[in-house]
């Protein structure tokens, strides 16, 4: 009936008018419906916990197999553009341990065999097992110089492990994500002896050399370009919520797990964790116009003006004022000045552009945001109209949808002066649009608003339409959370960052993460920090091309 309308075959104007209208308030009503019904149900389960029961269980429907597609896209199938493949030699870069010729059985060759050579195979194997090592180490006494004297172990062997051992922990447990039971399990099963408590040293204690290596590796990715990916995930330490934050690039990716996710606590992502700092100047003056009444600016007046001040100090001045401030109007003053010094400050690298979601934490901290275009096509893909003419509308606008990303992906590739202008008109067109369908027209505009964040990638071409490569390294977090469920310690939450932006940077420069920690277990330091292959790689690849100039 009406889910089948059709509009067209409607002769009387005011008769489609009033039509139009129910259809979408029939449609309002029925969204509404449906986030009270999920509301219901999650009071329901809410209740059912507290009395200690279980909840409605989540039974995902059956889906159809996934097209045949690189793995590093994001599920919006409409946005794919398949790329060609081409085969190469597996074995091209192995490395050959050794080599052993095999020999024809004599028995069977007739007396007129000639031999003819070789044929070469190479077979990939790996060899795993203890190496125990009993170190008889001299041992002197100098009864003058009242001092005994004890030879050393070799580098790499501290306490009761060896590198080996070390390094595998480490790689299983943030490389491939297996839990400390598993580990356990696997260690005992290959003869080492060792308890679950020193699997769990081994994983988080005495990691002071790596905890260095992560935080060079953050202060290198923030150098190599001027624009970041920023995201974050959830991660429970001791049971409590804390959020996971991922900043990256095409050279690293790095993670850090704070107690909160507000603008200061990302501010503080930014600025390397460094001791935060707030600055009242005229940048300042102008964030906060946008949000505190004028009766509230002018108390300022009697904060210091141009003058860095430290956290101590800024909240003693803020507490100070006179009448007191609201919580509200001291978080925003605390945030705009906070964002003031960061930028005035040189002793972090500021960035220039966050490619993000739209989430308001990530607003103010930098001069200048690139909207994620596949976060904001979810808002329409979450739209669920109820009759056939408002699904046929929004699936002809998504059409549209991407097929403009499409052209803004062709710009990157050969910029050009006209075809800038011409993309910036394409968008005020195209999210002009008016359907008829209410939600789906309240949600153009909505993305008509983002015009200049959305567009920024037209100035800067260099710049990805997406924030997948943040989704990305938020996804090996919740595959470690899985497995793992959490750290029950500030100094485990600390290795996982540490481990996984070692592991996730690795990858990305193309080093084996196991012979580098091995590297640096054995303290051969024979590999180049992943810090210096950042910069070097950033010479190359020239990521903020569009800030220097040719």
């Amino acid at each position: 009936m009406l889910e089948d309308v059709d509009l067209s075959g409607i002769q009387d104007e005011r008769a489609r008018q009033c039509i139009v209208r129910l259809l979408n308030l029939v449609d309002e009503v029925t969204a509404a419906l449906r986030s009270a019904q999920e509301e219901i149900q999650r009071l329901r389960d809410e209740i059912a916990r507290l009395k200690g029961e279980q909840g409605k269980p989540t039974i995902k429907g059956n889906t159809p197999p996934p097209p045949s597609l690189p793995p590093d896209y994001s599920s919006e199938r409409q946005r794919r553009v398949p790329k060609e493949r081409s085969k190469s030699q597996k074995t091209e870069t192995l490395r050959i341990d050794r080599e052993q010729v095999l020999a024809v059985d004599p028995t069977l060759l007739p007396e007129d065999a000639e031999f003819k050579g070789y044929e070469d195979v190479v077979v990939q194997d790996l060899v795993v097992g203890t190496d125990n090592v009993l170190f008889h180490k001299e041992k002197y006494s100098s009864p003058g110089a009242g001092k005994t004297f004890l030879a050393s172990l070799p580098r790499g062997y501290d306490g009761q492990f060896g590198p080996g051992i070390n390094a595998l922990a480490l790689v299983l447990a943030y490389g491939a994500n297996v839990s400390e039971p598993k580990l356990l399990e696997l260690f005992r099963g290959m003869g080492v002896v060792l308890s679950a408590g020193q699997v769990s040293q081994l994983l988080i204690q005495d990691q002071e050399r790596f905890h260095a290596e992560h935080a060079a590796v953050r202060e290198a990715g923030l150098r190599s370009s001027r624009w970041q990916h920023l995201d974050d995930t959830s991660t429970r330490v001791n049971g409590q919520n804390h959020h996971c934050h991922l900043l990256c690039n095409p050279l690293y990716t790095s993670y850090q797990t704070t107690a909160a996710k507000d603008r200061q606590t990302v501010h503080d992502v930014l600025r390397l964790s460094r001791p935060r700092t707030y600055l009242l100047n005229a940048e300042a003056e102008r964030l906060l116009a946008g949000v505190l009444a004028e009766r509230t600016r002018q108390q300022l007046a009697t904060l210091p003006r141009d003058q860095v001040l430290d956290e101590a100090t800024m909240l003693g001045v803020l507490e100070a004022v006179r009448p007191p401030l609201g919580p509200q109007q001291r978080k925003w003053i605390l945030d705009a000045t906070a964002v003031a010094a960061y930028h005035a400050q040189d002793e972090v690298p500021v960035v220039e552009v966050l490619v993000c979601d739209d989430a308001p934490q990530f607003t103010w901290l930098t001069r200048e945001l690139a909207l994620c275009w596949v976060h904001e096509a979810r808002h329409y893909h979450k739209l669920l109209p109820c009759f056939a003419p408002h699904q046929q509308v929004l699936d002809a606008f998504m059409k549209q949808f991407w097929d403009y990303y499409a052209a803004l992906l062709a710009y990157r590739q050969a910029p050009t002066p006209e075809e800038r202008e011409r993309l910036r008109v394409q968008f005020e067109v195209l999210f002009a649009t008016q359907t008829g369908y209410a939600a789906l027209d309240e949600r153009i505009a909505r993305t008509r608003a983002k015009q200049t964040a959305l567009l920024r990638v037209l100035d800067h071409p260099e710049l990805p339409l997406h924030n997948n490569p943040a989704e990305l390294g938020a996804r090996q977090r919740v595959r470690k959370r899985d497995v793992s469920f959490g750290p029950r310690t500030e100094t485990g939450a600390k290795a996982w960052d540490t481990f996984q932006t070692l592991a996730a940077t690795a990858t990305k420069l193309g080093v084996s993460f196991y012979a580098y920690l091995h590297d640096r277990v054995a303290q051969a330091y024979q590999l180049p920090g992943l810090d210096t292959l950042i910069a070097a790689r950033a010479k190359d690849l020239r990521l903020d091309a569009s800030w220097s100039g040719p």
